[in-house]
Formats: C-alpha cells, structure tokens, sequence
C-alpha cells in the first residue's frame, strides 16, 4: 500500500512538471513574447559559394554585383535561444514580396522568414515587413564593402569597426560576425529593441570564434 501511495505520488509530480514545462514552452512562442531583434545580414558572395545554395539570378548571378542582403529579422530572448512558428502563417501577399525582393532577394526566403520568424513579432506581415525595411535602412554599409570585386583577409573584430565607424550613432557592441565553412565571412548581425532602435548585443550573441576570415569577392 506504501508502495502504491508513493507511486502515485511520483506519478502526480512528474505530471505537474511536465504541464509547467509545456506551459512555459507554450509562453516562450506567444507572439510578442520576445526580448530584442537581430538583424542579420547575409555576405550574398558567400552564399552564393555554397555548394547547395539555390543560386537566383537576382543574388548570385555573375555582374549584379550583390554584397549584403537581408537574410532576416529574428525576434530574440536575452537569455539565449528565440520562438520559432508562434502562429499559423497566411502567404505572405504578393505585392509585399515584391516590394521586399530588393531586401530579401529570393521570394521563398521572405516566404521562409514570416512562417518561421515573422509571425513571432505579433505583427501583420505588412507591419513585419515594413520593421525589416525600417531595421535594414538605418544601417549603413561601409563603403569598403560596397564594391568588393575581390576576396580579403579580415577578422571579426576589423569587420565590426569597420561598421561602427559607419554607424557612429549606434551603440557600442550592437554588431556581430557569423562566419561559414569554417573560415569565411558569411553575415553581419546587428541587435535591435522591440521598436528598432540600436543596441547592445546580450552577451548570448557571440561572434565567430575563428581569427582570420576570408570575406569573398561579389560576383
């Protein structure tokens, strides 16, 4: 009978963590629930280099010449990790896609990016969109990087002053560098609060650990 009671005992713990733990699961993907964006901004030249990348002609074709381009606006938690497909996803309308091709240059990607990310912000698409427009104009891309018809040697360190002599008004530690494949320079990402204005990346946003990047040549 002892037995029986602690059983049942334990049986009723496990089920009220288990209901806590998917309780605040649940909360952690509410739309809205977020602490701050990062705009992450992906080097197109080393998109296009991967050997699975589906190579549109308006990012990866020879002589366009694309540098940075907006990969997404991803709603983030300060303490780590960030919600993922909050709500279901309408289409995105086409007259939004092609007012965003010249941000995000594939339109599965703006596709993508509003199921996965965007219906996390608790915005309408046009809303959304317009954030993503909004984050990606107020940053200024260096001049050395904006003709860039041959592959250099950078770190993350150079590459993040470079954007902050760029960005004088932003706030010291907003920029960070992803790399791929190991040893290139694949994306810029910039923190922003809930209402787009710059700030400090939490200590959770790490650049790439690698010392020397290859930041590779546009098409």
């Amino acid at each position: 009978m002892k037995r029986l009671i602690v059983l049942l005992l334990l049986l009723g713990v496990a089920v009220t963590i288990a209901g806590a733990s998917h309780h605040r699961s649940q909360s952690r993907n509410a739309p809205g629930n977020f602490d701050y964006y990062l705009l992450t901004l992906s080097w197109a030249p080393d998109y296009c280099a991967m050997p699975n990348a589906n190579r549109n002609s308006r990012e990866c074709a020879t002589g366009n010449h694309v540098g940075f381009v907006v990969h997404g606006l991803w709603p983030q938690f300060n303490n780590g990790g960030y919600p993922k497909e909050c709500a279901p996803a309408q289409p995105v309308a086409s007259d939004i896609v092609t007012s965003m091709l010249a941000y995000i240059p594939a339109a599965g990607l703006i596709q993508h990016e509003w199921k996965e990310h965007g219906v996390c912000s608790g915005l309408d698409a046009a809303a959304y969109f317009g954030q993503v427009r909004q984050a990606f104009d107020s940053v200024r891309i260096p001049d050395r990087y904006k003709t860039l018809s041959h592959s250099i040697q950078v770190t993350a360190t150079n590459v993040e002053a470079n954007f902050a002599a760029a960005n004088q008004a932003f706030p010291a530690g907003a920029f960070r560098i992803g790399c791929g494949g190991g040893t290139r320079l694949s994306d810029v990402r910039i923190c922003f609060t809930k209402d787009l204005k710059a700030e400090a990346c939490p200590a959770t946003e790490r650049d790439c650990g690698v010392s020397g990047l290859t930041m590779l040549g546009e098409r």
